[in-house]
């Protein structure tokens, strides 16, 4: 990704994530590129890079966006060059913005979905205008208003993305106390008293740690020098400094680059094989420290680290200054009691509700399964009236093959048969002797004293 295309993401849009940097003791000191694909955390992060990718591939748009400075693309000045882009890239841009909200129209409808919502007809024009990175009113084009939107919107979210995160940490650190309360009330005297002191034991272990040097101060860039570049501590040089850790090269420490100066601190604090540590402590403590260099460095508030503000943040006073860094736990608490019980009595409420809910799912479940016995009844009715059916039909069919019978019930044919019989009985016997030879029994000639007939 280019430096100009890069400043577009970090001086409006404020590219906010974590990374930890290698090891490069062993190995002489080499700029290392960042992933650029690093999430920005905003629920439209991939519309926005496409987007980004886009317009880079522009050579007027990249021009234009290489002059600009930080008010020229938060005001929105930078997006009238949209109308100058080419028709390929215009192209591009409006298959993305149909493909967004596409997927916006898919995030309402699981939403509704699980809202049991799902017989409600939705009205999507009006459903997307509560997503402000977009022109909803425009579904099918990408226009300059699109751009402008996009910018604005990412910068707010990410300028209120510390916030946010502040506040996540602090219902986080809550529930985990919560959870602790109830676990002890689960228990009796001699067990609560032997598990609250091995919950102070680990605590106190988790206390015992070295020191940690203030982020952006002359000791913990050294110590970064040293340890993690490899080079000679005494030789220690800001402006080379700057130069090692700008790891793409365009002349300024995002957010991104910061972060991973302050590894070697945060590792004398937290490990992850330790049951005392914490590593979402870890994230928070490392957010805390970022802030404070940009607090004392980032002259204009623009959210990056130039060489200029840089060079001059080592020739102040604070510098040089070997105050160690108070840690989370060295700090007040991050909610007060107060806090925790408003806190757990929304738990509570949210508890009931789930119960609730459950009881009706319950309820459900039951009318359900006394549906499938009805319906199962029903089946076997249905396959008992088709096996009647069935047998019906194949006793008629069998009184169908049979032949024809007379006026008295009897078959047509069993005169006939009778006959055949009569016939057979009155067949003259012809005798045979013991050779098979006929035997000739008849006279030679008739009786003499036979009557003589008269006429």
């Amino acid at each position: 990704m280019t430096g100009g295309v890069k400043g577009l993401i970090l001086l409006s849009l404020c590219l906010v994530v974590w990374t930890v940097p290698i090891d490069r003791k062993q190995d002489p000191p080499q700029a290392e590129k960042p992933e650029e694909n690093a999430d920005t955390g905003l629920y439209y992060d991939r519309y926005l890079r496409e987007v980004i990718e886009v317009l880079e591939t522009d050579p007027h748009f990249r021009e234009k966006l290489q002059t600009a400075n930080t008010e020229d693309i938060k005001n929105g000045r930078l997006s009238k060059e949209l109308d100058l882009v080419g028709h390929h890239v215009r192209t591009r841009l409006d298959e993305l913005k149909r493909q967004e909200v596409s997927r916006l129209r898919m995030l309402l409808k699981a939403k509704m979905d699980s809202t049991n919502l799902q017989s409600v007809q939705m009205d999507h024009a009006s459903l997307l205008k509560q997503f402000e990175h977009l022109d909803s009113h425009n579904q099918n084009t990408f226009e300059a208003k699109d751009l402008e939107l996009l910018i604005a919107t990412a910068t707010k979210d990410l300028e209120n993305y510390d916030a946010e995160h502040h506040e996540e940490f602090k219902r986080y650190e809550m529930l985990k106390e919560h959870e602790r309360r109830e676990y002890l009330k689960s228990l009796d005297q001699e067990k609560r008293e032997k598990e609250e002191k091995r919950i102070e034991e680990l605590k106190e272990k988790h206390r015992k740690h070295p020191k940690v040097n203030a982020p952006g101060s002359v000791d913990q860039l050294r110590e970064v020098w040293e340890e993690t570049d490899g080079l000679d501590p005494q030789e220690f040089n800001p402006k080379t400094f700057f130069k090692l850790h700008d790891s793409n090269g365009d002349g300024v420490l995002d957010e991104q680059e910061l972060e991973a100066l302050f590894t070697k601190e945060l590792e004398k604090v937290y490990d992850p094989k330790n049951e005392e540590d914490d590593m979402m402590e870890m994230e928070e403590e490392r957010l805390r420290m970022r802030e404070h260099v940009m607090q004392n460095v980032d002259v204009n508030h623009d959210r990056l680290v130039s060489l200029e503000e840089f060079l001059k943040s080592t020739e102040k006073k604070e510098f040089n200054d070997q105050k160690e860094w108070e840690t989370l736990d060295d700090t007040k608490p991050v909610y007060t009691e107060e806090e925790l019980q408003r806190f757990e009595a929304e738990l509570r409420d949210k508890e009931v509700e789930l119960g609730r809910r459950a009881e009706t799912l319950r309820q459900e479940q039951e009318l359900l399964k006394e549906r499938s016995k009805a319906l199962e009844a029903q089946k076997r009715e249905y396959q008992q009236a088709v096996m009647e059916m069935s047998q019906k039909q194949k006793e008629q069919q069998a009184v169908n093959r049979q032949p024809p019978s007379g006026p008295n019930g009897e078959l047509q044919f069993q005169n006939e048969i009778q006959k055949l019989a009569n016939e057979d009985s009155q067949v003259v016997k012809v005798p045979v002797d013991q050779n098979g030879d006929v035997k000739n029994n008849l006279p030679a000639e008739p009786p003499q004293n036979l009557p003589q007939h008269t006429s």
